[in-house]
Order: C-alpha cells, then structure tokens, then sequence
C-alpha cells in the first residue's frame, strides 16, 4: 500500500509538472537587429527582421510585438540565425487591439467599477456594475436598476489577454536556452509602391529631362527602422479568396540627383530595386526616393486624329466639326542614361513658358517598360489645331459591298507646320479607291493618313473606300 501511495504522489508531482505554464517572453522593437523589407506593386510586402533574444532552456512563449498589423499569419516563419536550433509548437496572431471599446466588449458579463463626480460639489462616488451589453450601446446593471449609457468613468480591473496594444505574434517553441539570434520572415498587405516620373520639356519640345520617383505608402499598421529596401516590378500571381474574385496639381519636383544607390536586377521574370542606404517608413506615411534621372532625351511630338469604326457601315452626313486631334509624345528607352526597366507609373509632363516658368502640360500612365521599348505619352488635345469631317458619298454597290467617300479639312492656327496623322479603323475586308494624299496600310483593321499643314493654312483630305461585308 505504501508503494502504491507513493506511485500516486510521483503521478501527481508528473502531472503537475506536465500542467506547468510555459514563461512568456515580449520582444519588441528595440530587441531587432536588423529590418529588410521586399515591397511588390500589388499591396503586397515581404518583411524579414532579426531579433537578439535570450530563451530560456525547454519550452516558453515568445510575444514578438510591433509586427506588422495587416500580416498573413500563414507565411509567419520564426527561425534561429545563430546559437541552437528552436522547434516551434504553435504560433497565434494577435490582432484585436486595445481600444476604449474593445475593452468594454470583452467586459461583457463580467464586472466593473463606474466613478461618478458630482457637478457641484466635485465629490466622487463609485458603484459596481455588470456589463451586460455593447452593441449600440452599453448597458449596464446596478445593484437595483439597469441603465443605458455611460454614466460616468468605467474602472477596469485588468486589460483582457487577448486584447494587445500593438499587433503581436505569440509562438509557442522549445529551446536549449541562452541568448541568440532568430528571424522572423512573413507576407503582408498596407505596404505598396508605385513610380512617379517628372518630364520636363526643352523650350522646343525636342528635348526633356526625367526624373523618377519610388512612391512608397505604409497603412500596415507598423513602422520599420532603418530597414534594407527592395522593390519587386511585375505582376506577381497571387492566390486570393473566392470573394475578392468576384486636388490641387503638385509642382515640378526638383530634378533627383541619384548616385549608384538603386541598383536593378532580373529576377526570375520581374525586375528587382535594392535601395543602398538604409531606409525608415513611419506608420500611416508616404515616402518618395529617387530612382532615376536622366537630362537631354530626344523627344517626338506626334498629332493623332482618331477615326470611328461606326460610319463606314451606313449612310452619314457631318461626322464632326472642330476636331482636336490628340496630342503626344514619345522617347526611346534606351542609352546610357536609360536603358533600364521602368516600372510602370504616371509621368507628369511640364513645359516652359515665355518666362521661363514650368508649367503642367499632361500626364499619361506607363506600364512596365523593358530597356530600348519605346514610351509614348498622351498629354491632351491640341487647342490650334482642329478638323471638320463628312461623309461625301454613300453607294450601296451590292448587298454585302458598299462604297463611301469622306473629306476632312484639317486647319492649322500655329506659327510652325505641323503633321496631323488621321488613323481609321475599317471595317470587313476594305480598300482605298481614291485618295487624295497617300496612305499606308498599318493592320489590317487600321489606314493612316499623314497630313502636312502649313503654318496658318490648311488641308483637306478625299478618299474613298469599299468595304465587303
């Protein structure tokens, strides 16, 4: 018998031991080594940071606070860069944070002390109550009545452990124990990039000089310290859930003196931007660094009359009168001061006026654009430049062929000539009988007519065409 109560004391002792709590550790901020951060177009960041943490020996938790808010808890990877190896049990993301409400909602059912203050003697007097409910309002019960409302201050006895004043990641892991080095690697949305360009114009319009920016915005909920950048150009494929399948104009920027600080690299399909020097991005903040400045790019300035599909088909009479054409312009990605990938952004276009001022002309979108590509930018419509178009003759030569005329007067207000290139999509299967300027044949859908206009002057385009349905 005694044996026996002393194999029941050991199991006791056993179990005990087996029910023991593990330590919490909390790390934070100023425990991490070193930041770096990966930053993709598509609201999407890869963040790695190293902390230097004493473990204990055996199992512990680990509370690695001010992480980022908006983490996909899935990809969280905690590994040992130097000392001995961990093993991790478990892992929970911690994210519902400590707000005035919050605090309130997990006090349902439970008890709590309001303080009230009297408004003319100022003495104060507190009563207990149960929090019997917070949606849309708080209802409470006293000792002999209910009241909705806040009648006063609330007293907490203590802050709920799972609510967190800052988002935390608690890992549950065993160790050999002693001070060393882990990583902590995972995936993240509120942290994205776009490119921002300046274009500034010679006062010919034949030259520019370009300046592009690394706009960066951080809503992840966490600031990052001195942090190693990268910028990935490319569209990532994402897996996403089913659900999500279904002001004032800012002046030029001043020209980015930008040293061998970005440096660019093929990556698998994308294009990879690694940033030199250490780079700090606050919490809810919009960064812009320099990527890119080039001066003296040759420019073409092209003027582009788009056509309509639509009255090749039927019988018409004016098709418009005081057409704008299109106005553009375009470069070569390519030399010694291009010739690099350029993520895709917005280009904002400024020329100078008679006093030498910049002045906003356009902007136009680029998307990802490879070395020695061609960059062409729509900045609006021509003011001195306009165009009257008609049909002139409709024949229906059989039920499925048709032959139809047209004139456009081109005029041209400005001081220099200019050349006006009239683009017409065309249906079925098509050809130019008569024309009175000669065309090319672009596509198979698309003739092009390029017209010359003297300055001050004018011209006008005939043609016709048959088109087989």
């Amino acid at each position: 018998m005694k044996h026996i109560f002393g194999l029941v004391g050991a199991m006791a002792l056993s179990g005990a031991a087996v029910a023991q709590v593990p330590p919490t550790l909390v790390s934070g901020a100023a425990q991490r080594q070193g930041m770096a951060i990966t930053v993709y177009n598509d609201d999407l960041a890869l963040v790695k940071e190293q902390r230097k943490i004493n473990l204990p020996a055996g199992p512990s938790w680990l509370s690695l606070r001010e992480v980022s808010a908006k983490m996909r808890p899935e990809t969280a990877l905690l590994r040992a860069v130097s000392g001995s190896p961990i093993t991790l049990v478990e892992q929970n993301f911690d994210f519902d944070l400590l707000t005035p409400a919050k605090l309130l909602e997990k006090y349902v059912g439970r008890e709590v002390t309001v303080l009230r203050t009297h408004p003319t003697t100022g003495a104060e007097t507190s009563e207990k109550a149960t929090v019997l409910a917070t949606n849309g309002g708080t209802v409470l019960r006293f000792a002999n009545r209910i009241e909705a409302g806040v009648p006063g201050r609330i007293v907490f006895d203590s802050v709920p452990a799972n609510l967190r004043d800052r988002p935390t990641l608690s890992v549950l892991l065993e160790a050999a124990g002693g001070e060393q080095s882990v990583e902590l690697s995972y995936l993240t949305g509120g942290l994205s990039w776009r490119a921002d360009y300046v274009s500034n114009l010679s006062a010919d319009g034949k030259q520019m000089n370009l300046s592009g920016w690394v706009t960066l915005t951080n809503n992840s909920g966490s600031a990052y310290t001195d942090a190693t950048l990268q910028l990935v150009a490319g569209n990532v494929n994402r897996v996403r859930p089913p659900q999500a399948m279904m002001a004032a104009m800012p002046a030029p920027a001043p020209r980015a003196k930008v040293a061998e600080s970005v440096a660019q690299e093929s990556l698998m399909d994308y294009h990879l931007y690694s940033f030199e020097r250490p780079t700090s991005v606050a919490e809810n903040q919009t960064k812009q660094l320099a990527l890119l400045s080039a001066s003296d790019i040759a420019v073409k300035r092209e003027y582009v009359l788009p056509g309509g599909e639509y009255y090749y088909r039927d019988r018409f009479g004016e098709l418009g009168q005081k057409l704008k054409p299109q106005v553009f312009i375009s470069f070569d990605n390519k030399g010694a001061q291009l010739g690099k990938p350029l993520p895709a952004g917005v280009v904002r276009v400024y020329a100078k006026d008679s006093k030498g001022a910049a002045q906003f002309v356009g902007e136009d979108r680029i998307s990802h654009t490879a070395k020695n590509e061609n960059v062409r930018l729509k900045l609006g419509e021509a003011f001195d430049i306009t165009a009257d178009r008609k049909q002139t003759s409709y024949k229906k030569l059989a039920d499925n062929l048709i032959e139809t005329a047209y004139q456009v007067e081109l005029r041209n207000a400005k001081d220099e000539a200019v050349t006006v290139r009239v683009v017409e999509p065309l249906p079925g299967d098509w050809e130019v009988v008569q024309e009175s300027i000669k065309s090319s044949k672009e596509s198979a859908r698309v003739n092009v007519w390029n017209v010359e206009l003297p300055a001050g002057g004018k011209t006008v385009l005939t043609y016709s065409v048959r088109v087989k349905w």
